[in-house]
Protein backbone atom coordinates (compact mmCIF):
# COMPACT_ATOMS: atom_id res chain seq x y z
CA UNK A 1 0.00 0.00 0.00
CA UNK A 2 3.11 2.25 0.82
CA UNK A 3 4.49 1.48 -2.86
CA UNK A 4 1.42 2.58 -4.32
CA UNK A 5 0.59 5.73 -2.24
CA UNK A 6 4.46 6.79 -3.20
CA UNK A 7 3.55 6.58 -6.84
CA UNK A 8 0.04 7.94 -6.89
CA UNK A 9 2.32 11.11 -5.12
CA UNK A 10 5.33 11.21 -7.31
CA UNK A 11 2.65 10.88 -10.47
CA UNK A 12 0.83 14.25 -9.26
CA UNK A 13 4.25 15.86 -8.44
CA UNK A 14 5.02 15.44 -11.72
CA UNK A 15 2.03 16.68 -13.17
CA UNK A 16 2.09 19.53 -11.06
CA UNK A 17 5.91 20.63 -12.40
CA UNK A 18 4.98 19.73 -15.61
CA UNK A 19 2.00 21.96 -15.71
CA UNK A 20 3.68 24.96 -13.93
CA UNK A 21 6.61 24.46 -16.30
CA UNK A 22 4.33 25.15 -19.35
CA UNK A 23 2.45 27.78 -17.66
CA UNK A 24 5.84 29.93 -17.35
CA UNK A 25 7.35 29.18 -20.54
CA UNK A 26 4.16 30.53 -22.13
CA UNK A 27 4.33 33.60 -19.94
CA UNK A 28 7.99 34.29 -20.68
CA UNK A 29 7.78 33.70 -24.30
CA UNK A 30 8.70 36.34 -26.76
CA UNK A 31 7.10 35.28 -29.71
CA UNK A 32 3.23 35.27 -29.60
CA UNK A 33 1.01 35.85 -26.55
CA UNK A 34 -1.63 33.00 -28.61
CA UNK A 35 -0.45 29.91 -27.48
CA UNK A 36 -3.95 27.82 -26.79
CA UNK A 37 -2.24 25.55 -24.56
CA UNK A 38 -0.42 28.61 -22.67
CA UNK A 39 -3.81 30.53 -22.48
CA UNK A 40 -6.01 27.78 -21.11
CA UNK A 41 -3.08 27.10 -18.41
CA UNK A 42 -2.88 31.00 -17.37
CA UNK A 43 -6.71 30.69 -17.35
CA UNK A 44 -7.13 27.97 -15.03
CA UNK A 45 -4.79 29.32 -12.30
CA UNK A 46 -5.76 30.74 -9.60
CA UNK A 47 -6.84 34.96 -9.44
CA UNK A 48 -3.01 36.27 -7.84
CA UNK A 49 -1.59 33.63 -10.44
CA UNK A 50 -3.23 34.43 -13.46
CA UNK A 51 -2.73 38.67 -12.55
CA UNK A 52 1.02 37.42 -12.61
CA UNK A 53 0.99 36.09 -15.65
CA UNK A 54 -1.46 38.49 -17.36
CA UNK A 55 0.89 41.17 -16.35
CA UNK A 56 4.23 39.47 -17.37
CA UNK A 57 2.56 39.17 -21.06
CA UNK A 58 1.48 42.76 -20.95
CA UNK A 59 4.69 43.80 -20.32
CA UNK A 60 5.85 42.05 -23.36
CA UNK A 61 3.06 42.27 -25.40
CA UNK A 62 1.61 45.34 -25.01
CA UNK A 63 0.71 46.56 -27.90
CA UNK A 64 -1.17 42.95 -29.16
CA UNK A 65 -4.74 42.15 -28.49
CA UNK A 66 -4.93 40.26 -24.57
CA UNK A 67 -5.56 36.77 -24.92
CA UNK A 68 -8.86 35.56 -23.24
CA UNK A 69 -8.42 35.86 -19.39
CA UNK A 70 -6.17 38.81 -19.37
CA UNK A 71 -8.57 40.91 -21.19
CA UNK A 72 -11.16 43.47 -19.48
CA UNK A 73 -14.65 43.78 -20.23
CA UNK A 74 -14.49 44.79 -24.04
CA UNK A 75 -11.66 42.07 -25.00
CA UNK A 76 -9.49 45.13 -26.47
CA UNK A 77 -7.87 46.43 -23.26
CA UNK A 78 -5.51 44.53 -20.79
CA UNK A 79 -6.72 43.65 -16.93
Amino acid sequence: MKKLVRLLLTIALAAVILTGFRWYRYISNTDTPYDEIGITLNNAMPGPINALGCAKLKATFANSLPPYGCASGDATQWK
